[in-house]
């Protein structure tokens, strides 16, 4: 079985807090132990080099001692041989093993010399003898780093009463270091044990610390997550807060008050935008048969002949379609006296074609154009807001045409097995590309007049027979909408 660890995204301002003061503990003990160290380590260099030199000091002074009493300046070899004895004291009297050589590099007096300089036959090469002379104090320190020679030297001029140079003196120093190692292994040693006291006792501190800092916030943090527009949200009182923290708390109850007085606000206005929307949908509902109407009767009146033998029934059909805009206007009057919403669907069976061609009945007959590839479809429906439905996409797509074109207006039915499909389409100036979002919306509308409800209203009515509505529309050329009903609801 394989384990994953996945680390948080986002870190609580208590843990943040905790690992700053637990890391700022580690960098600063990180950094006393290593400038101890580096410290210690210079030290310890000054210390030998001051030793070396007064070392140097003594054995130079001591040279010169015996070089001056036996005026041994320029003298030969086998001069500075007869003397060997004298300086072969100062091995013992100061505990060390020099060597002298001449200025051109050659053997004076050998007693200890580096393992370069035995190979070069106890000679001095070229390149030190150039390094002791170019430099200023007339001293080159040389480390001689080897698996048998591991030592500081000093090469020093040596010099009579007159500043003249005379020989070089070789001067070994061995350092031994093993004290001050010990030293500072202690010393670290201790560090490291005080460090790790601090550091649990850090952890103990930082973790009570962080709760005490982070209390109040939590505190706020829980109160604005309970926080909301529909109960009565509880103000924050802290003792002890600090400046930053009761600023905080103080700007938190000054927005509970405002809540408060935007809540009350809010609620009024949306009673008052109630009423209007339901004063609204019912003139919307109660105008928009009218027009239709008012055309027919004009038209009726018109297209009468008392004579024609088909006129009662005629007289008959225009009646019933009166009685039917009228029931629909009546049961917008009566939903809004009861002050609820707009009815809900009365499903019954009903042919679609049939329901949706006595729709059209109010229009023009040379504006429309039907088609149904079956002479009678069924569906569940609820009769009246078909209609409705029907009456507000055909009035809509008439008043989309430009005054000086003439409507065309046609419709499609198409049964499927599983679904119809119906199809609107008109040659009106489109609907704009940034307006398509909000086609749909409750109180959009493009219009110079009227409430924007029409759309909003025929989504309503197709969503509640379980179907969906669409539209393509292309500017200065036409729309059409297409629903789709499923064959059961």
């Amino acid at each position: 079985m394989a384990f994953s660890f996945k680390i948080p995204e986002k870190f609580s301002f208590r843990t943040r807090l905790f690992v700053v003061m637990i890391i700022m503990l580690l960098v600063s003990g990180v950094l006393v132990l290593g400038t101890t160290s580096i410290q210690y380590e210079s030290q310890r260099e000054n210390y030998h080099l001051g030793r070396l030199n007064r070392k140097e000091s003594q054995i130079k002074r001591h040279i010169n001692y015996l070089v001056s009493k036996n005026n041994l300046f320029n003298k030969s070899d086998s001069i500075w041989n007869q003397f060997g004895p004298d300086f072969e004291k100062i091995n013992a009297i100061h505990s060390i093993r020099y060597s002298l050589f001449k200025l051109d590099g050659t053997p004076l007096l050998i007693y200890h010399t580096p393992l370069e300089i035995i190979a070069n036959d106890y000679q001095l090469d070229e390149v030190l003898l150039n390094k002791i002379k170019e430099s200023q104090s007339g001293v080159y320190l040389e480390e001689y780093n080897s698996d048998l020679d591991n030592f500081h030297a000093s090469y020093s001029l040596l010099k009579d009463d007159q500043d003249r140079a005379y020989g070089i003196l070789f001067f070994p120093y061995f350092e031994d270091i093993s004290f001050s190692e010990n030293e500072l292994n202690s010393f670290l040693q201790n560090l490291y044990q005080i460090y790790a006291l601090l550091l649990f006792g850090v952890i103990f501190i930082a973790y009570f610390l962080s709760k005490f800092v982070t209390r109040s916030l939590e505190t706020i943090r829980v109160r604005m997550a309970e926080t909301g527009l529909e109960k009565k949200n509880e103000k924050i009182y802290l003792k002890n807060a600090t400046r930053e923290i009761d600023s905080l708390v103080n700007s938190y109850n000054d927005m509970i008050d405002d809540l408060s007085d935007s809540v009350a606000k809010l609620a009024k206005t949306e009673r008052e935008q109630a009423w209007q929307e339901m004063a609204r949908q019912v003139a919307h509902e109660i105008k928009n048969p009218l027009t239709p109407m008012r055309l027919t009767i004009q038209s009726f009146q018109r297209k009468y002949d008392p004579n024609d033998p088909d006129s009662r029934n005629k007289l008959n059909d225009f009646s019933n379609l009166l009685i039917q805009q009228i029931d629909t206007m009546s049961e917008v009057a009566e939903a809004f006296s009861d002050f609820a919403s707009m009815p809900k669907p009365k499903m019954q069976e009903c042919d679609l074609v049939e329901v949706t061609k006595m729709a059209l009945t109010i229009f023009q007959e040379e504006q429309i154009i039907f088609s149904s590839d079956q002479a009678h479809i069924y569906h569940k429906l609820d009769r009246t807001q078909w209609i409705r439905l029907i009456t507000n996409l055909i009035q809509n797509a008439i008043q989309s045409v430009s005054p000086k074109k003439t409507p065309q207006i046609g419709i499609q039915i198409i049964a499927e097995k599983d679904q119809t499909t119906i199809t609107i389409m008109d040659n009106g100036s489109g609907i704009p590309a940034n307006l398509k979002d909000k086609i749909f919306e409750p109180k959009f509308t493009t219009k110079s007049s009227g409430m924007g409800l029409g759309l909003g209203i025929v989504k309503n009515i197709i969503e509640s027979h379980g179907g969906i509505i669409s539209f393509v529309s292309t500017p200065k050329k036409g729309t059409t909408f297409t629903i789709v009903l499923p064959t059961s609801v």
